[in-house]
């Protein structure tokens, strides 16, 4: 069998033709938007459940961002502003999105998405610092050489631990990334979390192999919030929705991640 063609021609080590600066810069001109920065910390979102809680609280749509697909707005901590991004789903779309993130100000990318269980340690939902991913997806084969894995780039693993400390219920450890939620096999699931794999999602592996091969920070979550529907009243995310929660959180890696910054 020939080699794929996700694995030819991939050239790690040379700069793309098609950068993101020049997207943003393009997208600012049709738009007639400002030349502002968006947030130096930003927020994924996948689900888009905090972007919309957002919305229905009428924080205003962040005119910084020049994004063709999505919208920013801003959630307040103190004086600063965090930077949130709703609905970008899936591997592609995300590293899509952490691009044009990064060439437009932001400094640190925190990620929090929904995952399936794989490993029952106590019933959904908690929070979960993703450290290394299962690279069962397609993007990042266009950042980085074939592995089974990619992990939290090590300038990062000196945040993890305090915010493993100032987080009450918080797990750490590794998730399966894919790009095909529902060829989760019986048969995979299980030699996967027999692998060690606590959970399952979409973005994260993708993300952390960006950030390797760009000299970002990028720190993901997953939000453990069901079983895979494998049980009935599955994707109950607690409390207001997870939003509550999903706040607490944003603000403690915002907080160590500032007090990193100072020294």
């Amino acid at each position: 069998m020939s080699t794929p063609p996700i694995l030819q021609n991939k050239h790690y080590n040379r700069a793309s033709l098609f950068e993101p600066r020049a997207l943003i810069r393009e997208a600012r001109r049709q738009k007639g938007l400002s030349q502002c920065s968006v947030p130096t910390f930003c927020v994924l979102d996948p689900d888009g459940d905090l972007s919309r809680h957002l919305r229905e609280s009428d924080v205003p749509i962040n005119d910084s961002w020049a994004c063709y697909h999505t919208e920013m707005r801003n959630l307040k901590i103190g004086d600063d502003s965090v930077g949130v991004v709703g609905c970008a789903v899936g591997a592609s779309f995300a590293v899509l999105v952490a691009e044009q993130l990064f060439a437009s100000g932001c400094e640190f990318l925190m990620s929090i998405t929904s995952a399936g269980q794989l490993a029952q340690h106590k019933l959904p939902p908690y929070f979960q610092l993703i450290d290394r991913c299962l690279r069962d997806e397609g993007t990042s084969y266009h950042y980085l050489p074939p592995s089974e894995i990619v992990s939290l780039r090590s300038d990062l693993h000196s945040l993890a631990g305090p915010i493993m400390e100032a987080t009450p219920g918080l797990i750490q450890g590794g998730t399966w990334t894919t790009d095909a939620p529902y060829r989760e096999t019986a048969e995979a699931t299980k030699a996967i979390t027999e692998s060690g794999f606590l959970a399952v999602e979409m973005e994260a592996a993708a993300l952390y192999a960006f950030a390797q091969a760009a000299n970002k920070d990028v720190l993901c979550f997953a939000h453990i919030t069901n079983q895979m529907a494998t049980i009935e009243n599955d994707f109950e995310k607690g409390h207001n929705n997870g939003n509550t929660a999903m706040m607490g959180l944003i603000q403690t890696v915002f907080s160590l991640q500032s007090q990193r910054q100072k020294g």
